[in-house]
């Protein structure tokens, strides 16, 4: 429970007095850091969550939206809010890996992703990147996805420095909804 703002801030000496801040707690979180939704190996077939989501609906699985070779997702746990992946249907690992048609729909997706993310959100900046394999970083190295952050000037805030969490001002189904809206055609 939030307890009220005090009118004077409350001065910090040191490590203060334990529990003396107010706390945000992202219990959601667990989840990924347990390993939920993780592949068992690397086949397609071993539970990859990149090969579940074609199947779902949009709305189910935050589909934002969908091409012939690549579609475009909300990340379940986000980095910032309207943190998107575009990922191919095939199961791959390797950016090698694409074919021409895959690597083209791929870099296009992106563009529309960035496009959506301005539009609906008003988006100053972007980290756009993958990380290839478990050594990288990848918390999914079977199957590849390109990860399109939306940023903002100012949003490198206390939070992720001092509080080591993430505020997300909205649920991701109203977020899958209005990036879909805001979706360029063509």
């Amino acid at each position: 429970m939030l307890h009220p703002m005090t009118i004077e801030p409350e001065q910090q000496i040191g490590v203060g007095t334990q529990d003396a801040f107010q706390r945000l707690w992202t219990p959601h979180r667990m989840a990924y850091i347990q390993g939920e939704n993780k592949p068992t190996g690397p086949e397609a077939g071993d539970g990859c969550p990149f090969c579940g989501i074609p199947d779902m609906s949009d709305q189910d699985g935050l589909v934002v939206a969908r091409g012939k070779h690549v579609y475009a997702v909300l990340n379940l746990y986000p980095y910032n809010g309207g943190h998107l992946m575009v990922v191919p249907y095939r199961h791959v690992a390797d950016y090698t890996d694409l074919d021409a048609a895959e690597t083209l729909e791929l870099a296009d997706l992106t563009k529309r992703a960035m496009v959506a993310l301005r539009k609906a959100s008003g988006a100053h900046g972007f980290n756009i990147g993958m990380n290839q394999g478990q050594a990288a970083g990848a918390g999914i190295a079977a199957h590849l996805h390109q990860h399109i952050v939306p940023r903002w000037g100012g949003d490198t805030n206390f939070m992720p420095v001092v509080g080591h969490t993430k505020v997300l001002p909205q649920l991701l189904a109203d977020t899958r909804q209005m990036l879909a809206d805001s979706w360029p055609t063509g």
